[in-house]
């Protein structure tokens, strides 16, 4: 071979996925493959293949074995010619050594991946019977079993059949093999084979139509007499011909064993006998059976064997499998098999364990069958053997959420996907990822994973493990307080009744985690474990009142950390009943709360004030946050502590606010939800407002004094714009601001307008610094001519713009305009300069009117982010935020100069206005008003839930389940919120349009 096309050959063969590119380039020279080595059909199939390595290798040894001359040749032909044939003989042979060895030792058995018939490609038992017809003895047998296995194999690694088809025609295979071991056993002994009715149950997985590739094949032997011979020795023949069967299947010749028969799920295991009659099954059930051995039953059917005896022992038995939950402990039986299965597994394999270990197959596997005991008693539509269809009737019945159902569903295929593919490798029985790198890539790229196999494969089996223990633990575990308490015999303890109720109820999404924490609580005999012990059963209960209990029970720990040696903290939780509810009601609704709770643990007190929580959770007045924020300041030995001290209070005050609106939007036992939802949007409106602007007055008066020791050589004053301005701001609002000065008599303008710059800079600068407190931050976008406007004017010169430039768009953003900081004079005389601008005395011009319906038409069509949905977008969505509030501005605009009572920057009090005169009836202003007060309540829950903020409805589910709680609706009326908010907002634009584009209103 020339050099050049040496590397060309040696380039391709990396790119096909060729990890020893040297080595196949030489396989490729040897004589049976060189009139075909530059085949692009070949390479291209040898790369799509587990491991292109492995499958050349494999091709080789097989044209090697051919019997015949020329064979080899016919095999290499048929493989060019047909993809077929082709994608499943290499798929095979990348995937499997054993296969490959048993193709080299049957060189001719690859003809069985040829055809393509009805038959072949989803098989049944009768077909794989007839696929080993003619075996006549144990080793011929084997070889029949592994060609069928061969096409089996072929099916899976191409696609053509999914994971669980597999496993149900491994199933048949096994079923097949069954019998046809059966049928040599009697003809090995038809004395035996005549003296009784012998009946082969299939369990496990075999019997719940779900095989492995390699896997003991679980059964129970049912028989009785034949006419005319006693029971004895039918029972003993019955046994011979079981016997038999098993060392058929089992025993290993040079072609292997077939897999091991396991009959060790008959009564009494492997100490009682191999065979019963049907009524010594029946009895044994009856009065001696433990529920682990009605759980296995589940998957008993017939498989081989006596057909009618088969059906007879069903029937008898499994009427006692749908009454065994109601044994006393039934669930807590089961559970406790599970975790003895787990603490069984060595620890140097519990993380590779894919089978058993938590997150497992079994874990899966066991939350079915505990949910199929439980309710199948009452809904046959339950009673199936097999995992992924007993899944489906669960949720299909109601008992499994959908969504929780088809996240089992897809990681229970990718986990077993993952097992089929690592022991059809060596066909080897095992349940442990490889750690080899060769092996993980291999086992990634046979489950499509070509881009990065070893990460991706890594990355998406701990994502599945992770979906299936979470949800196991979910459907399954039922957690104790009193298994975790561990205090020493004879100290007192929770009382069993109440725990068993109150956690009954959580279901917990990382109950391992839960229990963690419950007993870092409750444990010990400390003062502080005493006390949380009586509190906990009834604090259990109210975080199981909310979307998310486990965070609730893990911010609760971390305050208890926290504050758990402080003494008013324990008398806090001892003493104060509505303390302790508020506390949970707030660690548990939400990230943004108990964040800010985190960052300083000890404003816990406010949820317990004086006489109780209502007082400590009134929003103080603006001018008491500014009176200590300006003290504050006053003491700080620097601009940037005193911003930093400002910035305290108002995290403080923040969580005030937040756990004011929870506690009323979740109620307590003591009060009911406030109903009035508009003068809870006005309380965290008007609260965030005034906090925000006594902020805004601290730092400006830190700035002040940093740099110019109350000597600033010019007015100034912050005017408050948009939600700012009109009191209305949320949790994660900005504020919009205007920045207006006038420089002191005898100060050169360019001189002031520098020192105004400069305070504008560092009151930026220092509420937007790094620290455990939530940045502030200021939007000026609304000053004129924009963001390229400069930041800073003088009152003469907004003059002098809103005489010569004004448009309307910015009339209408005045009308929302407030002073909120600085001179307070020069505060005033802005709002005079802009009263004729926002409240023209002739109201709007047609052409006005038209413009601001243009930009609100533009606004819609630009400004909706892409791919949110419009009708869920609580600001820019039909029947939002702007649609109410361009609706009442429009009315201001108009009507204002006339009607002194639309003159408020405040949405709510524009409508009240324009209701009382005549511009709005009253049915008109309801639907704007719920409208406006329930998409402002989204936007506050979207921040009190996620913590940022957000326009539209969260996607993820416990996050849209915790907005909905605060909203008032329950668990499984999510629904019923989005429909309400759907309702809602239609409305209000149909009132909107009908105002908004009447050139009458």
């Amino acid at each position: 071979m020339t050099p050049g096309r040496r590397s060309s050959t040696f380039t391709r063969l990396l790119r096909h996925g060729f990890t020893d590119a040297t080595a196949a380039e030489r396989l490729l020279d040897t004589p049976e493959l060189a009139h075909v080595r530059d085949d692009p059909f070949l390479l291209e199939a040898l790369g799509a293949t587990a491991d292109p390595d492995l499958a050349l290798h494999g091709l080789v040894r097989l044209l090697e074995a051919q019997p015949a001359p020329n064979s080899h040749r016919e095999l290499l032909d048929t493989l060019i010619a047909a993809k077929p044939l082709r994608d499943r003989l290499l798929g095979v042979l990348g995937a499997s050594t054993a296969l490959a060895d048993h193709l080299a030792r049957h060189p001719t058995d690859w003809q069985a991946l040829v055809t393509y018939e009805p038959q072949d490609l989803h098989p049944g038992v009768t077909e794989f019977e007839r696929g080993l017809d003619g075996a006549t003895d144990p080793v011929a047998l084997r070889v029949a079993y592994r060609r069928c296995l061969l096409s089996i194999a072929a099916r899976d690694v191409c696609g053509t059949t999914d994971v669980a088809e597999t496993a149900a025609e491994l199933a048949d295979l096994a079923t097949a093999t069954l019998r046809a071991a059966l049928a040599m056993a009697g003809a090995a002994a038809p004395e035996d084979a005549a003296a009784c009715r012998l009946s082969v149950i299939g369990m496990g997985k075999c019997g719940g139509h779900e095989l492995n590739y390699v896997s003991d094949v679980d059964v129970i032997f049912v028989a009785e007499a034949t006419e005319g011979t006693d029971e004895t020795k039918a029972l003993r023949a019955a046994t011979a011909l079981a016997s038999h069967l098993m060392r058929i299947c089992s025993e290993t010749t040079v072609e292997g064993s077939i897999w091991p028969v396991d009959a060790n799920l008959r009564p009494e295991g492997r100490n009682g006998p191999l065979v019963r009659t049907l009524s010594s099954h029946v009895a044994y059930y009856q009065r001696w059976a433990k529920t682990w051995e009605f759980q296995a039953l589940l998957k008993a059917r017939p498989v081989a064997g006596d057909e009618n005896l088969g059906r007879e022992y069903l029937a008898a038995l499994h009427p006692l499998v749908w009454q065994a939950a109601d044994r006393d402990n039934f669930v807590a039986d089961v559970q406790k098999m599970r975790r003895r299965v787990v603490d069984n597994i060595p620890a140097a394999e519990v993380d590779r364990e894919l089978k058993l270990g938590p997150g497992g197959l079994r874990d899966v596997e066991f939350a079915v069958q505990l949910l199929q005991l439980v309710h199948g008693r009452t809904d046959p539509t339950l009673r199936s053997g097999t995992t992924l269809d007993a899944l489906k009737a669960l949720a299909a019945g109601g008992y499994v959420g959908r969504e929780d159902a088809a996240r089992l569903d897809e990681a229970y295929r990718f986990l077993r996907a993952m097992e089929h593919r690592i022991q059809l490798f060596r066909l080897r029985r095992t349940h442990l990822v490889p750690t080899a790198e060769e092996d993980l890539r291999r086992l990634g790229r046979s489950l499509g994973l070509r881009a990065n196999p070893v990460t991706e494969l890594n990355r998406e089996w701990k994502r599945h493990a992770g979906v299936v223990r979470r949800l196991h633990e979910k459907l399954f575990y039922r957690p104790l307080l009193d298994a975790v308490a561990q205090l020493a015999p004879g100290e007192a303890r929770l009382r069993p009744e109440a725990a068993r109720e109150r956690l009954v109820a959580l279901g917990y999404a990382d109950p391992a985690a839960a229990l963690r924490h419950l007993e870092a609580l409750a444990s010990g005999v400390t003062r502080k474990a005493a006390i949380q012990r009586t509190l906990l059963p009834v604090l259990l209960g109210w975080f199981a009142d909310s979307a998310d209990p486990d965070a609730g029970l893990l911010n609760f720990r971390k305050v208890s950390d926290a504050l758990g040696k402080t003494p008013w903290y324990l008398r806090l939780l001892r003493d104060e009943g509505a303390a302790a509810e508020n506390l949970a009601r707030v660690l548990s609704a939400g990230r943004l709360a108990p964040d800010l709770l985190m960052r300083a643990p000890e404003a816990v007190a406010l949820l317990g004030d004086g006489d109780g929580a209502a007082r400590g959770l009134t929003p103080r007045s603006r001018s008491a946050l500014e009176q200590e924020i300006l003290a504050a300041v006053g003491r700080a030995e620097n601009g940037e502590q005193g911003v930093t001290a400002a910035r305290g209070v108002r995290r403080r005050e923040l969580f005030r606010t937040a756990a004011a609106d929870i506690v009323a939007s979740y109620g307590t036992e003591a009060t009911p939800v406030q109903a009035d939802q508009g003068a809870l949007v006005d309380l965290v409106g008007g609260a965030v407002s005034d906090l925000t602007a006594a902020t805004l007055a601290g730092t400006l008066r830190a700035v002040v004094r940093a740099g110019w020791g109350d000597l600033l050589p010019t007015r100034f004053a912050i005017i408050g714009m948009g939600r700012f301005g009109g009191h209305e701001l949320g949790y994660g609002s900005d504020a919009d601001v205007l920045f207006v000065h006038e420089p002191q008599e005898g100060v050169d303008e360019q001189e002031a307008t520098a020192a105004a710059n400069k305070v504008v800079a560092e009151m930026r600068r220092l509420l937007q610094l790094p620290s455990a407190d939530p940045p502030l931050l200021i939007d000026a976008d609304l000053r004129p001519e924009g963001k390229s406007g400069p930041l800073v004017r003088t009152l003469k010169s907004y003059a002098a713009y809103y005489r010569r430039w004004s448009l309307v768009w910015e009339s209408q953003a005045l009308l929302r305009a407030e002073p909120f900081a600085g001179d307070a004079d020069l505060g005033r005389r802005f709002v005079e300069l802009i009263d004729p601008l926002r409240y023209p005395a002739r109201g709007l011009t047609e052409d006005s009117v038209r413009e601001i319906r243009r930009l609100k038409a533009r606004m819609e069509s630009e400004r909706l982010p892409r791919g949110a949905d419009p009708r869920l977008h609580t600001k820019l969505g039909p029947g939002g935020l702007s649609d109410v509030e361009w609706t009442v501005q429009l009315l201001q605009l108009r009507h204002a100069h006339e009607i002194p009572g639309l003159r408020t920057t405040r949405t709510r009090a524009a409508l009240a206005a324009a209701r009382e005169a005549g511009l709005l009836g009253e049915e008109e202003t309801a639907t704007l008003d719920e409208a406006w007060v329930l998409a402002t309540r989204v936007r506050n829950a979207v921040m009190l839930v996620r913590g940022r903020a957000g326009d539209t409805f969260p996607t993820q589910p416990r996050e849209l389940a915790a907005v909905g709680r605060y909203l008032g609706y329950g668990e499984g009326h999510v629904g019923d919120m989005l429909d309400a908010y759907g309702r809602t907002t239609r409305k209000a634009r149909t009132v909107m349009e009908e105002l908004f584009y009447d050139d009458e209103a």
